[in-house]
């Protein structure tokens, strides 16, 4: 069946990451191991909670205060946990516009939270003039849906949300579970790594 949907992973795929960046900047904020509740594929605590939506960012930064060895406001919380993100390149941007051009139509779904999304996320689709909206027909987030890669619920939500047929649709994703996850649910997959970006693998 020939794809008409281009279905997209943030983190890995669109959005450059570095984990060990967060770490770092959380323990030099006074958090113990940070390492221990931050994965580059999934997270734990309630870092894994706000991800899903069951907690507020409110609520984030008060269940995670027990964790810092010094007294620690909510924006610099914030400031240490988005140095997660180092950015998206422009031309990763451009490539979705153009992939806009030749009639595809294209989606976002990604296990985020509402903390990046709101300080940092949305302000670097506007990098090159447009916001996240001119780049995508539909969002997906963890946050939003509650719930959470790899499992089949948020793939389900983008199918009932915008009338998505997994079999014309195609996700990218830089995690092997993920992709396993949406190919269960019927959605054919790309795996991005550093060698083989997005780009590289666009259907005919």
């Amino acid at each position: 069946m020939k794809i008409k949907n281009l279905m997209f992973d943030l983190g890995g795929v669109i959005m450059n990451i570095d984990r060990m960046n967060a770490v770092r900047a959380l323990a030099a904020a006074g958090m113990r191991d940070p390492e221990s509740l931050l994965g580059d594929y999934g997270q734990k605590g309630p870092f894994l909670a706000l991800e899903r939506g069951e907690i507020t960012p409110d609520e984030f930064h008060q269940q995670l205060l027990p964790y810092f060895d010094r007294p620690v406001t909510a924006d610099e919380i914030d400031e240490a946990f988005c140095q997660f993100l180092t950015g998206i390149p422009v031309e990763r941007l451009r490539a979705i516009e153009e992939l806009k051009r030749r009639g595809f139509k294209i989606y976002l779904l990604s296990n985020t939270n509402k903390v990046m999304w709101d300080r940092y996320i949305l302000k670097e689709f506007t990098k090159d003039g447009h916001d996240i909206d001119y780049y995508f027909d539909g969002v997906i987030t963890s946050f939003d849906v509650k719930a959470y890669k790899p499992e089949a619920a948020i793939f389900k939500a983008a199918v009932d949300r915008y009338g998505i047929n997994p079999a014309e649709t195609l996700f990218y994703d830089d995690s092997r579970a993920n992709l396993d996850g949406a190919a269960a649910v019927g959605f054919e997959t790309a795996w991005v790594t550093d060698d083989n970006p997005f780009m590289n693998q666009i259907p005919d």
